[in-house]
């Protein structure tokens, strides 16, 4: 798992419009970059809403997010629509970037295995650098915590 002081990996991928977004080309002091395994389900609806109530704070800490799942581009559309989402949903079919951030791979839930997206969430700042990291996180708070972590910064 990269930790603080790593490079981030940097990436390009489609949002819930379709459009590219690039890491490295997003102008904020910190990019907060959450993997999610499922569009609309509880928790990571739990997780997005958390980021989505706090998107004022975390715009004016200077704090952009973006979430990473390997949903189709319509299934992020369809997610950002339903909860009022303001940050981009990145479409990572693959699951290669999430594995570039070891949060991509074998599953196993109600007895079957699968590869698929684990809940991570890392701090990138403005030079590109991991400033803090969070594996397996529980959704609930989990935008609040990181706010808190970004003020001690």
């Amino acid at each position: 798992m990269p930790e603080p002081g790593d490079d981030a990996p940097d990436f390009t991928l489609q949002n819930q419009d379709g459009e590219p977004v690039t890491l490295s080309e997003l102008d904020a002091e910190y990019t907060v970059v959450y993997f999610y395994p499922r569009a609309d389900t509880p928790g990571c609806t739990t997780e997005a809403c958390g980021f989505r109530d706090e998107w004022d704070t975390f715009a004016e800490a200077g704090v952009t997010v973006v979430g990473i799942s390997d949903d189709p581009v319509e299934d992020l559309a369809d997610f950002a629509e339903k909860y009022d989402l303001p940050f981009d949903l990145l479409s990572d079919p693959d699951g290669e970037v999430a594995a570039a951030y070891d949060s991509y791979g074998e599953k196993n839930m109600f007895g079957n295995t699968f590869d698929g997206v684990f809940r991570n969430t890392y701090v990138v700042d403005k030079g590109g650098e991991i400033v803090l990291s969070y594996e397996g996180v529980s959704p609930e708070e989990h935008a609040e915590e990181i706010l808190e972590d970004i003020g001690s910064l």
